[in-house]
C-alpha cells in the first residue's frame, strides 16, 4: 500500500462526510457509488445506490464528524477497503453516533468508486 492510496481514499472518505454535513450527500453518493453499490447500515438496513440517494435526500445533515484509527487494506490490484472508527454528531454537545466503518472502493477509468460500505456499532 502506498501513502498516495491512503491519502486518495481518506480524501474521498472525508468528502463523503463533508457532504453528509453540508446537505449534498445524495449527489455525492449518487456519483461516487458503483451502479451495483450497497450500504449495510448499523440498524441492519441493506440499501442499493438508488435507495441510498433517496434516503440521503431526505435526511438531516450531520453537524460534525471524526475519523480515527484509519487503515487501508488492499483488495487485489484495483480495490481497497478503508476501515476506521467514525464518530458523528447531529448537534453540538449531543451524543455521538459511533461505528466501526468500512468503505470498499474499486478503481474505475473514472477514478475510485464506492462498492460497499458497512457500519458496525461500537458499544
Amino acid at each position: 500500500m502506498t501513502d498516495d492510496l491512503r491519502e486518495d481514499l481518506l480524501g474521498l472518505e472525508r468528502r463523503g462526510w463533508d457532504a453528509l454535513c453540508d446537505g449534498s450527500a445524495a449527489d455525492f453518493y449518487g456519483q461516487t457509488m458503483t451502479p451495483g453499490g450497497v450500504m449495510v447500515l448499523a440498524n441492519g438496513a441493506v440499501m442499493s445506490r438508488d435507495e441510498v440517494v433517496t434516503a440521503l435526500a431526505g435526511s438531516p445533515a450531520w453537524a460534525s464528524y471524526e475519523l480515527a484509527d484509519v487503515m487501508v487494506v488492499p483488495v487485489g490490484t484495483d480495490g481497497a477497503a478503508m476501515v476506521y472508527t467514525g464518530r458523528a454528531w447531529r448537534e453540538a454537545g449531543g451524543e455521538p453516533f459511533v461505528c466501526a466503518m468500512t468503505s470498499t472502493y474499486v478503481r474505475t477509468p473514472d477514478g475510485w468508486r464506492l462498492a460497499l460500505y458497512t457500519q458496525t456499532p461500537v458499544g
